[in-house]
């Protein structure tokens, strides 16, 4: 369609990294241990074995008061054991908990990812999950600054180098650009003219809850992705990682540090969500005047209200916020857009958008209720062409991603509608697994495409939410 070209993928890049190299906080060369204070639960402990010899026997730690929670290798077998109130309860997995005969492992590792705790064996460069369990059940609560601020990682036997600190990644999904409010590439000073950022879902070990929001660095010539910060979000005491996040530099934010003014943060509440019969996603909103561009940062946030009236709605999750210059003469300056998804239950969604004067003052526009599984509501600002007869604005359009449990219409694609929600067309790009969300890059050379797909990681104890790999699709110029 026009003001949008094929697509042809270039690439698949799939970063995993059980501890963030640029947030170590521990490092030791053999047994010891060291505090380990974190801004939100979401740390790992790995250690390596010594000159290949391969690791027989030896024990991970995080602790915090008189909680402890280990993981545990003797020989083939592996176990967690979680200590609380002066009880020890061990978890031991049947299926998974024993390791192969051909060699000892070279590396091993426990993570927290939310109010999951699990154990990983390395052979080669294949992390394998052989044991888990859910702080909930053991009366700890994870999410408390406090308890965070306590933790304290140790490792003991047969290990060589040892590194804890920040949990990183078993895949990446749902990348976003970070932008300016008309929708544009956020360029901060120094960024090369070939580089953009990026919001991502880092996956952890398992479901929603294991996972967190992060932002990247993007090479646009040589395909590369670096990882420079971590996003987490205080509701009330507590801090979640949640997801599914957009970036975005706010026109009326006071000044920041940079002078280049504050951030707007919009994020899905999926750090706490477990249970779909009893939990429920909305959508929250933060400011910040901090450099989220680098390091670990918790954002105090608010429930942003997403219109749903008139739909049967049991949650709204994937915000995408943009600030339209107004037209027609009204006394604010812009018009904001949100694009979002709105779920009839859990899992049957479909796109939203809503407009107003202000972000808490919207009211529903538009909602393509033919669809069933279509999510990642993206609004991209495409040139209007010299016979438009309005050159140099901007016709919104709004991409997003139709998975493969829509009605078989609406199938494997990425439709491409008008702001009343009526599909005008469908990109023509390749279509990875999952719910690869549609986000256009524009760069010296062309457009790119950045989507991901449904690659797990950490064998098959973690069950679902493990992914994804970035895939990338270049702009085919005839």
């Amino acid at each position: 369609m026009s003001g949008l070209p094929r697509f042809e993928e270039v690439a698949r890049l799939h970063p995993v990294d059980l501890v963030a190299p640029g947030l170590v906080g521990l490092e030791l060369d053999g047994p010891g241990e060291g505090p380990l204070p974190q801004p939100a639960p979401y740390a790992a402990v790995v250690a390596e074995d010594r000159e290949g010899s391969g690791i027989g026997r030896a024990t991970l730690r995080l602790r915090s008061g008189d909680d402890r929670i280990e993981a545990v290798l003797d020989g083939r077998s592996t176990e967690l054991r979680v200590g609380c109130g002066g009880v020890e309860q061990r978890h031991r997995s049947r299926r998974h908990g024993r390791l192969p005969r051909t060699a000892a492992p070279d590396g091993f590792a426990l993570t927290l990812t939310g109010t999951q705790v699990t154990l990983f064996a390395r052979t080669g460069s294949v992390w394998t999950a052989r044991a888990r369990t859910s702080l909930t059940a053991h009366d700890i609560d994870p999410h408390d600054p406090e308890w965070l601020a306590g933790l304290h990682a140790e490792a003991a036997g047969e290990v060589g180098r040892v590194r804890a600190g920040a949990f990183g990644q078993l895949g990446l999904r749902d990348l976003r650009l970070v932008s300016n409010a008309d929708g544009t590439a956020y360029r901060p000073a120094g960024l090369a003219e070939s580089h953009v950022l990026l919001t991502a879902t880092s996956a952890g070990a398992g479901f929603f809850a294991t996972a967190h929001a992060s932002v990247w660095e993007l090479d646009t010539d040589a395909l590369t992705l670096r990882h420079r910060a971590d996003l987490f979000f205080r509701r009330g005491e507590d801090v979640y990682g949640d997801q599914a996040v957009h970036l975005v530099r706010d026109p009326d934010g006071a000044e920041g540090p940079d002078g280049l003014g504050s951030w707007l943060v919009a994020t899905s509440t999926w750090g706490d969500f477990v249970d779909p019969a009893v939990d429920h996603v909305h959508v929250e909103l933060g400011r910040s005047t901090a450099d989220l561009l680098d390091g670990r940062h918790v954002i105090d946030t608010e429930p942003l209200h997403l219109p749903t009236t008139g739909l049967h709605s049991v949650g709204v999750w994937d915000p995408h916020i943009v600030a339209a210059p107004r037209q027609d003469g009204a006394d604010a300056a812009r018009e904001w857009l949100v694009g979002y998804v709105s779920a009839r239950r859990y899992f049957d969604f479909h796109p939203v958008v809503a407009t107003g004067p202000a972000l808490d003052a919207l009211t529903l526009r538009a909602a393509a209720t033919e669809r069933r599984a279509t999510e990642g509501t993206t609004l991209v600002p495409l040139p209007m062409g010299a016979g438009s007869g309005h050159p140099g604005e901007a016709a919104w359009r709004v991409l997003a991603s139709d998975g493969r449990d829509n009605r078989r219409a609406y199938r494997s694609a990425y439709p491409v509608f008008d702001l009343d929600l009526h599909q005008v067309g469908t990109l023509d790009a390749p279509y990875p697994t999952n719910l690869p969300w549609p986000t256009i890059v524009p760069t010296p050379k062309g457009m790119l495409l950045i989507g991901f797909d449904g690659t797990p990681t950490g064998g098959r104890l973690p069950g679902y939410g493990t992914h994804g790999a970035v895939v990338i699709a270049r702009e085919i110029r005839d």
